[in-house]
């Protein structure tokens, strides 16, 4: 508990130099990734331990968790009050984004310090490693007009197609129907949840508190295909530049 207590201490310390302000009522850009670049996620099991957190560590209540040293093992509790709405989100192997609401006050600090601490005691009791897992507190994008707002569901689940062509944003989409494929294949994303498809983890979202931009499933899939097909170029102009750079 003291362990516990001291690290959220200093991690609250770094935010306050950093000056991060959230506000009540706003929407924001967070991610991060593994220190010094490195996998965070090696396996099935580490992204469905981290998804059982976006779950669970939500709430004002305690993180409780059976068998820490595994991943989907845990004791799941109706949340009483939640400390974020999240909308989207996107988990790579060396790194992760959520787009989430502010909901009350220091609900987003309190929220990403039970997911860092809890994940890092996971993965390094699994992995028997020491030390810092991700690269200091989170970053974060005050996501303050309409339009930015609506590109990052696109931004956050096109992130997965740079795991099949690296280089798409810059060349192009090579093969379209490849990386749709591919997009409702990959389990560790909200992608599947906003195509409709039933699953635990569709608790993990609250979009009823995002505004309505997509009217149906399939304007939310036009709106994602438009962005994979039109001018790359595009995402360095909505400001996507300075986190392009988490998977390098």
């Amino acid at each position: 508990m003291i362990l516990v207590l001291l690290s959220y201490i200093v991690y609250n310390y770094h935010l306050m130099l950093r000056k991060i302000i959230f506000s009540e009522g706003e929407y924001y850009h967070i991610y991060n990734r593994g220190v010094e670049k490195r996998i965070i996620f090696l396996d099935k099991v580490d992204y469905e331990r981290f998804l059982t957190l976006l779950d669970i560590a939500n709430s004002i209540e305690p993180i409780h968790l059976q068998n820490s040293n595994r991943g989907g093992a845990s004791i799941r509790v109706e949340k009483k009050e939640t400390l974020v709405d999240i909308g989207a989100f996107c988990l790579m192997p060396n790194h992760f984004h959520i787009l989430l609401k502010e909901k009350k006050d220091n609900g987003i600090r309190l929220f990403l310090h039970k997911i860092s601490t809890a994940y890092s005691m996971y993965f390094n009791k699994r992995y028997e490693r020491k030390g810092s897992l991700f690269q200091g507190v989170f970053q974060a994008q005050h996501a303050d007009s309409d339009n930015y707002l609506k590109y990052l569901f696109s931004y956050i689940h096109l992130n997965p197609v740079k795991l099949i062509q690296s280089n798409w944003k810059e060349d192009g989409i090579e093969d379209i129907n490849r990386a749709k494929k591919f997009l409702n294949d990959y389990k560790y994303s909200s992608f599947v949840d906003y195509m409709g498809i039933k699953r635990e983890e569709n608790n993990i979202l609250n979009t009823l508190v995002f505004p309505e931009y997509f009217e149906s499933i399939k304007d939310f899939e036009n709106n994602i295909l438009d962005w994979l097909e039109f001018n790359p170029e595009l995402f360095v102009d909505q400001g996507s530049a300075s986190i392009d750079s988490l998977d390098k």
